[in-house]
């Protein structure tokens, strides 16, 4: 029987998360964009679209950092492009990942709840 490894297309969207994140780290100079970390990036089946998702304890300029991202997506783009040698290049669409923000806040919810059934007595 056969090891079922990664698929190539997670395989080029790992490789697309790790380059857009170097690209905005080292060469994106809006200051809008800031301290960003990209946390996945899905592809379509034919590498049209990525969905590049992201990550930033900035979160009070959301607003501001959207724009940024979406106005630098065609230079990302293009500079991905000299990096991955792929027949599409995706087009780069940015969603806000706020996963990390939901999991803080489920512990949060969990840790009120056990602290609440340490306090009521037991029958």
């Amino acid at each position: 029987m056969k090891k079922k490894g990664f698929q190539r297309s997670d395989r080029v969207a790992e490789q697309v998360r790790r380059d857009l994140a170097d690209l905005i780290r080292t060469e994106l100079k809006d200051p809008r964009v800031g301290m960003i970390s990209l946390t996945a990036v899905e592809l379509t089946p034919d590498y049209a679209h990525a969905k590049v998702f992201y990550a930033t304890l900035n979160d009070e300029h959301l607003e501001e950092i959207e724009r940024g991202l979406k106005r630098a997506a065609g230079f990302l783009r293009r500079e991905l492009g000299r990096r991955i040698h792929i027949h599409t290049l995706p087009e780069l669409h940015f969603v806000y990942d706020n996963s990390i923000e939901r999991g803080a806040s489920m512990s949060l919810l969990i840790s009120q709840a056990n602290a609440v059934s340490d306090l009521t007595p037991e029958d």
